[in-house]
């Protein structure tokens, strides 16, 4: 009877949290105002040619909406991205030596031996099945999820100085894709693998705008699209690459530093979180440490058990929300 309370108020539980995603979801494009945004830049788009032939004369503004329609046709290309398979996953996370086989596998072994444990060191047999899921799809995800993040931050920390790279070769006047081939031997990984990629597929015959379209794929980044979007405008419409990858290298810059300072004002937010959430556990633990019979109904009566489901609960939905309210966006 206590295992059907149990699963009734999971249910009831995970269909509230469901709810509420949902109404997040719709909600969200209109408190953001992400509708109004893209409202204006049709608006911005749609009737800039005319004032830009008044102002700037034919020519310049054939270029700017030449540039305009290339930035539509990115967008859609992106938009019309395929799924992410678990290849272009383990490609992100720098394991492109391991087949997805692989991984399903080890994921399975995993969540095997964690529910094996688990029943060996007492735990009830209805438990069994949450260490499989956890083993075999929380775990490895997490530990993907782990390794792409730490790629990142690694690609990032030399992607500044791969682009200062292309700048000088091509204000020395060497081709862009002798300037790529220079990063394949100066910078260190994952840099260097990922352009090493591009250079592959253009010697292949893959155009540029493909190319840069896959790396942007691998590397999901703000910082690795903007990139993208200039070398395929550029290299497309015309215009004087090294002063627009000059600025780019600059803002990408202005960023980091952004970052960093965003990252140390809201380090006293963060350690207050963790403070505000550790506590409840730190208490609980101080008074069964002191008073275990004061504590014992929590974990032998049944109304114990659904007032730590309850609490579980509702500590996890709060620290949730101070992780969204602490985690800033750059």
């Amino acid at each position: 009877m206590f295992e059907n309370d149990i699963l009734i108020y999971a249910a009831m539980g995970m269909g509230a949290l469901s709810v509420g995603v949902i109404i997040y979801v719709i909600l969200d494009p209109y408190l953001s105002g992400a509708n109004k945004a893209e409202k204006r830049q049709k608006e911005l788009v749609g009737g800039g040619l005319k004032k830009l032939e008044s102002r700037e004369g034919p020519s310049e503004a054939r270029r700017r909406q030449q540039v305009s329609d290339t930035m539509k046709e990115i967008e859609e290309k992106s938009r019309k991205r395929e799924k992410v398979t678990m290849r272009l996953r383990l490609q992100r996370a720098g394991l492109e030596g391991v087949p997805p086989k692989s991984f399903y596998l080890f994921s399975a072994i995993a969540g095997v031996v964690l529910s094996f444990t688990l029943v060996v060191v007492g735990a009830p047999i209805y438990v069994a099945p949450l260490g499989l899921l956890v083993g075999s799809v929380g775990l490895p995800r997490y530990v993907l999820s782990y390794l792409t993040t730490r790629r990142q931050k690694a690609f990032m920390a030399e992607f500044v100085n791969a682009i200062d790279i292309i700048v000088r070769g091509v204000k020395a006047g060497l081709p862009f894709n002798d300037c790529m081939q220079i990063i394949t031997t100066e910078i260190g990984e994952p840099v260097r693998s990922e352009f090493l990629n591009v250079v592959e597929q253009q010697r292949i015959g893959v155009p540029v705008e493909q190319a840069m379209q896959k790396l942007f794929e691998r590397v999901p980044l703000q910082e690795v699209n903007f990139f993208c979007i200039v070398v395929t405008i550029q290299l497309s419409v015309g215009g004087n690459i090294s002063e627009a990858l000059m600025n780019l290298a600059n803002v990408l810059r202005d960023r980091h530093k952004l970052r960093a300072k965003v990252q140390a004002v809201s380090m006293e937010a963060k350690a207050s979180a963790g403070i505000i959430g550790a506590l409840p556990l730190v208490v609980m633990g101080a008074v069964t440490f002191t008073s275990p019979e004061y504590m014992s109904l929590l974990f032998t009566h049944p109304t114990g058990h659904m007032i730590l489901i309850g609490s579980a609960l509702v500590m996890l939905t709060g620290v949730l929300v101070m992780r969204w309210m602490i985690n800033f966006k750059i």
